[in-house]
């Protein structure tokens, strides 16, 4: 029960830490701090999908129906959260982008083009050889983002 009781504890110091660290962003940007960016970045916190701007909104709305929070200001907020890199998009061409939270652990993604599932992977040995490979041509990677587009099994099999 107490392993339990940690990560909770773990996972509410994290999520300050990201609070005080968007307050910090939106004064250094001028911008004032309210409940509805808070909700913003809680609700991605929270997410374990990558979500659209309208999902996004949608489930801010079903969450906190009385709060009035305009898609307007999600779209603001996650272009603000993407340009000082708290969330990454992936984009999908005209449906436009799905965001996460990039302070997750890294990962890469398969993403079937035809239904839109994301499905994150964690392969260590993609890790090395991308590595060795950057080291073998004088590459000083940065960072790196994986997608592999292709067709998931369910919608293979229908």
């Amino acid at each position: 029960m107490s392993n339990v009781n940690t990560n909770f504890n773990d996972r509410t110091v994290e999520y300050e830490q990201l609070l005080n660290d968007f307050k910090l962003l939106l004064k250094k940007n001028n911008l004032k701090f309210t409940i509805q960016r808070e909700v913003i970045l809680e609700t991605l916190y929270n997410s374990d999908e990558h979500l659209t701007p309208e999902g996004l909104h949608h489930l801010i709305q079903d969450k906190e129906p009385d709060l009035k929070t305009g898609i307007a200001t999600v779209y603001r907020t996650l272009a603000l959260l993407e340009e000082s890199n708290v969330v990454t998009s992936l984009s999908f061409g005209a449906q436009g982008k799905k965001y996460e939270l990039g302070a997750k652990e890294h990962h890469d993604h398969l993403i079937c083009t035809e239904c839109g599932k994301i499905t994150e992977f964690v392969d260590d040995e993609i890790e090395r050889r991308q590595h060795a490979i950057t080291d073998e041509l004088g590459f000083k990677m940065n960072d790196h983002s994986m997608q592999i587009y292709g067709i998931c099994a369910e919608c293979q099999t229908k």
